[in-house]
Formats: C-alpha cells, sequence, structure tokens
C-alpha cells in the first residue's frame, strides 16, 4: 500500500489519542470529549484511537457515545487493536474484535493494528494466527486498513515487517528525546519503517506529558524562540519528518486540544533553528542524568560479563526513569533490556567491567542502584 493513501485519508498529520481523556471521578466527562471532538473535527482533522484497555475500557464506549452517535461514519477515521490480554486461542479473537465494534458503535474500523508488539507477545500473535485472522476480516470488510503498534528494538520491528509484508502502517513512540535513547530505538525503528515503505503513526510525541514541564534552563531555551507552546515543538518535530502519516496526542481537556489545533492547523515542519533547541534541551536532559556513563560499550565489548548484563543500556534506562518517572521506561526495562539478558540482581561483583570503563565508573554500586530502581521498587 502506498503511504501517499494514508496521507490522503487523514484529514491534516494530527491525531485524538484516546487513552487520557478528561474524567470526572472514574468517568470519562462526556461533555468535554464531546466539546473537544467538535472542536477536533471543526478544525478539519479527523483521526481517532483506542484500544479497549484504555481507560478500563470506558474509552471505547465514550467514543461511541461523543463520536459515532454525533457524526457521520464518513467524518471520522477509527483505530483500535487486539491486546494480547484479551485472546488466548485463535477462536477468541473475531468474538473480541466484534465486542471492540459493538463497545464503539461502529460497523467497521478503519484501522485495526496487533498492540505493543514486542519479542515476546509476538510469538504469542503468531501461535494463534492472529495477524491472518485480521487479514481475514479486512477482506470480509469489517478493517480497512491492517497494522501495528510497536514497543522493542528495531530489529525485531524489523523481523515482523518482513514476515508480514501485509502489514500497512506501524505506530512507533517517537519523540526528540527518546529519538537517540538505546532503549527506546526511535530513530532506529522510524528507519526499520522507511526500509519497508510503511507510513508512521506517532505516539507519546510529548512523552507523557514530561516534555510539557521542562526544566527551568530547557524551558527558558523554547521560550526565548517567541514562538508556541513546549508541547507544541514536541508535536511538530514528530511531524517533521517526512514518513510520518499522522502524530497521535492524548488529549485531556480543551486547553491541550486549543493547544494542539493552533500548531497543527497550518502545520509547518520545525527549521534548522527550532531543531537545534530541542537539541539543547536534550543536552540539558542528559545532564541531569544519575550515572554519567557514555555508552562507549567498553564493559561489555572489552570484557565478556559473566552474568551477560546490558550494562549501558541499563544505565539508558535507569536515567531516562529519573528524569522522567515513566511507565514506558519500565516496559522497555523488561522487555528490551533483561530480557534474554542479565538482571542488575545478577552481578557477582567480579570488577571486570570497572577495569576497562575509561570513564572509571563505580560500574558495581550504579547496577545496585539500578536494581533497587527496576527490581524492587514497584512505584
Amino acid at each position: 500500500m502506498e503511504k501517499n493513501k494514508f496521507f490522503s485519508e487523514i484529514n491534516g498529520n494530527f491525531g485524538f489519542g484516546c487513552m487520557r481523556l478528561p474524567m470526572i471521578g472514574d468517568e470519562v466527562d462526556h461533555k468535554q470529549f464531546c466539546e473537544m471532538t467538535d472542536a477536533f473535527i471543526g478544525a478539519g482533522f479527523n483521526y481517532f484511537d483506542t484500544a479497549h484497555g484504555y481507560i478500563n475500557g470506558k474509552s471505547e464506549t465514550a467514543i461511541r457515545d461523543c463520536v459515532s452517535k454525533r457524526y457521520s461514519r464518513d467524518r471520522f477515521l477509527l483505530t483500535n487493536k487486539l491486546s494480547d490480554s484479551y485472546f488466548n486461542s485463535r477462536d477468541d479473537i473475531i468474538p473480541f474484535f466484534k465486542s471492540q465494534l459493538e463497545l464503539c458503535g461502529v460497523q467497521y474500523f478503519d484501522f485495526y493494528l496487533m498492540h505493543a508488539q514486542n519479542r515476546n507477545n509476538y510469538k504469542k500473535y503468531k501461535e494463534f494466527k492472529a495477524y491472518e485472522t485480521g487479514a481475514e476480516l479486512k477482506k470480509q470488510g469489517f478493517i480497512r486498513h491492517l497494522g501495528l503498534s510497536f514497543h522493542d528494538t528495531a530489529d525485531v520491528l524489523d523481523m515482523i515487517l518482513t514476515e508480514h509484508p501485509e502489514i500497512e502502517i506501524v505506530q512507533i513512540q517517537f519523540n526528540y528525546v527518546d529519538y537517540n535513547d538505546d532503549a527506546v530505538q526511535s530513530a532506529k525503528c522510524y528507519e526499520v519503517c522507511e526500509k519497508h515503505n510503511k507510513p508512521v503513526i506517532i505516539m507519546e510525541p510529548v512523552k507523557g506529558g514530561s516534555l510539557v514541564n521542562l526544566p527551568e534552563s530547557a524551558d527558558r531555551i523554547l521560550r526565548d524562540l517567541n514562538g508556541g507552546s513546549n508541547a507544541s515543538y514536541a508535536v511538530r518535530f514528530a511531524a517533521s519528518f517526512p514518513s510520518v502519516a499522522m502524530v497521535l496526542s492524548g488529549m485531556s481537556n480543551n486547553e491541550q486540544m486549543a493547544d494542539n489545533i493552533s500548531s497543527m492547523r497550518d502545520f509547518k515542519p520545525l527549521d534548522e533553528h527550532e531543531f537545534e533547541a530541542l537539541s539543547k534541551v536534550c543536552d540539558i536532559f542528559k545532564q541531569q542524568n544519575r550515572i554519567p556513563c557514555t555508552s562507549c560499550k567498553y564493559c561489555i565489548e572489552q570484557n565478556q560479563c559473566p552474568c551477560d548484563i546490558l550494562i549501558p543500556d541499563l544505565f539508558s534506562a535507569y536515567n531516562t526513569y529519573e528524569t522522567f518517572h515513566s511507565w514506558n521506561t519500565r516496559m522497555y526495562y523488561r522487555t528490551n533490556i533483561v530480557n534474554g539478558h542479565g538482571s542488575p540482581a545478577d552481578c557477582i561483583g567480579c570488577g571486570g567491567c570497572e577495569s576497562v570503563c575509561p570513564q572509571h565508573l563505580p560500574i558495581r554500586e550504579y547496577l545496585a542502584a539500578v536494581a533497587d530502581t527496576f527490581e524492587r521498587k514497584r512505584t
């Protein structure tokens, strides 16, 4: 499928992620969600994204009540997903899918994604032929485009897209902080999508809101641009790449919607000066890191760790978590770093890594801190 087809179907390059809807207590604030929907569609946009697990199932029904019942089907595009926690056999998939259609109040999904693919759960999708079932539903007209959302390393994405060329579009985590992050591998995953000629949907462009409230020195850099909000620079960064069909933003109130519309209705890619400013913001984040590791990888390339611990990757994840306290970092820790390798708690204290570290870091001490954060704390 040519990526230009997706660019023509999606109005603009900005989508409404429905994972963080406005709430009143434990319930979705339907009045405000309706107002946000009206502003979004009124501004010319049309792409909504949900999944069954979002807001404990209330995202789908809120879309039914605030979008599907209020707008004709040709006014909006809707994406839903097949999450691995909702099927334990191939026979489970179609009944679950049909329940999603009913909950959302639609007869078909414009996009249906194999959700949060990684090297572990992909085995389950293969075993129960989830991709093949999705293709069958597409042939029957219940799905217009089949895709996947992804949380793992670029080599895993390359493998999946090689095995499933029928996938039409890929959703990845992508923002200016994660762009060169060793754990998230946003840039590398984007390059894999380009290699396979797959248009890209961006999630977490503002890193779950973390790129809104910046450290004072970083905030000053963006304010000196005399342009938009901190969030607007993050969203525009993600939208500035040529294979990006659309950038999702999970908005929780009218103010966030208005801010995003103001920067995306008449979208302009970041200019060189703005890219440089975001690079400086990234440098500030790096300076705040608790572990001054340069990721030279001497500790694992010039020293054979007997416990097969990916030390630089662990330190990168630790620094990211200490900066943002993001649930995503814990997930990447489990799926990308310790999966199939040693955990920091496995360290036997041999000191071989420290003997070759050009920064002379107390690696064993740092590994204990990483273990304390990821293995014992459950916050």
